[in-house]
């Protein structure tokens, strides 16, 4: 079951940006000081900073304007893309700010995204792409995540774990280069895909990349449905959003009750909901 409703608006902002960070735990010590009231998760490596956080929109205004404008961040966050949706549930019960090795983690040792990414696409340009029939579409998330919803005619590579991604890559890595195809893969926010991509390019494989994930083409395409069928699955209280942003009625227990590899998730997500 969904957390109970709000009875205050709130609204929910994710971000990220691969960019070099020599300290990272002074970093998370100027986000504490600029965070007082949010509540969600931002991690930070010497890659960069990825975050989704919760709050009224004044809140989150300010935030960013610290994030962006504060100059004890030596403009390393500038022109960062938030992306906002409004909240129907409490996203968070909490506010957590750590040091990790990465922000988003491959499995793959030393991929540097801070200097190289695949071709970057706006959802104009990404729709145009998808059309055409010598395109290899991956969906670049987990195996649930796509079943739940996904963008028509794409591939599912089987994920349960992040490396069964690159797995999968190399795998056909030499079909896709042999036939010319174009490949193309999304995500939710547009992170894993631009980590992939420089892991990739690594490979002689260019590859194109919706930018800002299937969040940006939800909110920069009002008939996104044209090009998506099902929901986007989301890593908080929400579980699901439609196509034009809005929460659903999908549950944990809708996304993974009926699928034995996937019950450590939902017994992880009902401990969290009754931790906070």
């Amino acid at each position: 079951m969904h957390p109970p409703a709000i009875t205050t608006p709130l609204q929910f902002i994710s971000f990220y940006k691969f960019v070099q960070i020599p300290d990272p735990d002074a970093c998370c010590a100027l986000l504490h000081k600029i965070t007082q009231g949010l509540l969600g998760s931002i991690l930070v490596a010497h890659e960069g900073i990825n975050g989704m956080l919760a709050a009224s929109g004044e809140a989150l205004d300010q935030f960013e304007k610290s994030l962006s404008e504060d100059p004890r961040f030596e403009s390393r966050f500038t022109g960062i893309h938030f992306k906002r949706s409004e909240c129907r549930t409490q996203p968070f019960g909490r506010l957590k700010i750590k040091h990790k090795p990465e922000i988003v983690p491959l499995g793959i040792p030393d991929v540097d995204a801070t200097s190289k990414t695949g071709i970057d696409l706006d959802p104009e340009q990404w729709r145009e792409l998808i059309a055409q029939d010598d395109v290899v579409l991956l969906d670049n998330r987990n195996s649930f995540e796509f079943r739940l919803g996904r963008f028509r005619n794409a591939i599912d590579p089987g994920v349960t774990n992040f490396r069964d991604f690159s797995r999968y890559v190399e795998e056909h890595l030499d079909e896709w280069k042999s036939s010319g195809k174009k490949v193309a893969m999304y995500c939710t926010g547009g992170i894993r895909c631009e980590k992939t991509s420089a892991w990739m390019l690594d490979l002689g494989m260019p590859v194109y990349q919706l930018k800002g994930g299937i969040l940006n083409f939800f909110e920069k395409l009002p008939d996104a449905e044209r090009d998506w069928e099902g929901e986007c699955f989301v890593f908080d209280n929400r579980i699901a959003l439609d196509t034009k942003l809005r929460e659903t009625d999908t549950t944990a227990a809708d996304v993974y009750g009926d699928h034995p590899d996937e019950v450590w998730r939902l017994q992880r997500a009902e401990r969290l909901n009754d931790s906070e």
